[in-house]
C-alpha cells in the first residue's frame, strides 16, 4: 500500500514539473507589479501581448496562431507567414518565432535581406543597379565576384619594391611585378617547406646519378661480352719478279726433283733385288 502511494505521489510530482515547464513557454516572460496587478514587459518568444496588465502573468500573452509568427516580444498581433511565389523557391518552413525562408531560382538572387523578391544575378565585371538590372563596371573599377558592387582599382602595389605593370579592367585589379624580397627571402612560414623540398631534391638527384652509373656499367659489360673474336684470313701472295721470291721458288723446285730422284732410285734397287731372288 505504501509503495502504491509513493508511486502515485511521484507521478503527481512529475506531472506538476512538466506542466510548470510548459507554462514557462507561454504567457508573459518578464513583468513588474503594479498595485494588485502585474504589467508585462516582454512575452515569451512566439507569444503576442493580449493586455498590458492583469492579475496573472500567464493571461497577459498568448501564442501566435498557426501560419503566423512574431519576433517582437511586445507585439499585440502576430505577422502572417510569407508564401514563396513566382521566382522564389521554398527553403524553410515558418515557425512561431521566424518567417518562412525563401530563395531564388538559378540565375536570380534575393533583392533584399529578407528575400522578399528576386532580381537578376550579376556576373563578374558587372554590378547590380537600383532597378534590379546589371551594368558593366565603370572605368577605373572592377568586380571579381558575382553580384557585388564594383570597387576602384588600387593606386599602388602592396609592396614598396613592386611596380604597376598593367592597369586593371572590369574583372581584375591592377597587376604588379614580382616582389624581389619575396623571391630571394622566403617568409618564416615558408622556411620549413623550403628545407624539406631542398633535401628531397638532393636525395632524388643523388639516387638518379647512382642508378645511371649502375645502368651504364651493366650496358658496357654486356657490350664487351657480346664481342666475337675476329678470324684472321691468311694472306696468299702471288709470285712476283722479286729476286728473293724467284730464288725461293727455284729452291723449292730443286728440292722436289731431288725427292723424285730418290724415289726412282729406290724403285730401281727394289726391282734388282727381286730379279736376283728370282
Amino acid at each position: 500500500m505504501a509503495v502504491i502511494l509513493w508511486v502515485m505521489g511521484l507521478s503527481l510530482l512529475l506531472q506538476g514539473c512538466l506542466s510548470s515547464v510548459g507554462e514557462t513557454n507561454r504567457g508573459c516572460k518578464s513583468w513588474r507589479p503594479k498595485g494588485d496587478n502585474v504589467c508585462c514587459d516582454a512575452c515569451h518568444p512566439g507569444n503576442r501581448l493580449v493586455k498590458q496588465c492583469g492579475p496573472s502573468p500567464k493571461d497577459l500573452c498568448t501564442p501566435c496562431e498557426p501560419g503566423t509568427f512574431t519576433v517582437n516580444p511586445k507585439n499585440y498581433r502576430c505577422t502572417r507567414c510569407t508564401q514563396c511565389v513566382g521566382a522564389q523557391v521554398f527553403l524553410k518552413a515558418c515557425t512561431a518565432t521566424s518567417d518562412t525562408k525563401c530563395g531564388c531560382k538559378d540565375g536570380l538572387t534575393c533583392g533584399d535581406g529578407s528575400c522578399s523578391f528576386c532580381v537578376k544575378k550579376c556576373d563578374k565585371g558587372h554590378e547590380p543597379t537600383e532597378d534590379g538590372s546589371c551594368r558593366p563596371c565603370p572605368e577605373g573599377t572592377f568586380n571579381d565576384q558575382s553580384h557585388q558592387t564594383c570597387r576602384p582599382w588600387s593606386t599602388k602595389c602592396p609592396n614598396q619594391d613592386q611596380q604597376i605593370v598593367a592597369k586593371g579592367d572590369a574583372f581584375t585589379d591592377i597587376k604588379c611585378n614580382a616582389s624581389v624580397s619575396s623571391i630571394i627571402a622566403p617568409t618564416k612560414e615558408e622556411w620549413p617547406w623550403v628545407s624539406v623540398f631542398t633535401i628531397v631534391g638532393l636525395i632524388t638527384f643523388f639516387i638518379t646519378i647512382t642508378i645511371a652509373m649502375i645502368v651504364g656499367k651493366k650496358i658496357k659489360k654486356t657490350k664487351s661480352n657480346e664481342k666475337t673474336p675476329v678470324t684472321k684470313t691468311p694472306i696468299i701472295r702471288t709470285p712476283t719478279d722479286d729476286p728473293r721470291t724467284l730464288i725461293a721458288i727455284e729452291c723449292s723446285f730443286h728440292e722436289a726433283q731431288q725427292e723424285q730422284g730418290s724415289s726412282s732410285e729406290s724403285l730401281d734397287s727394289k726391282d734388282s733385288s727381286e730379279q736376283l731372288i728370282a
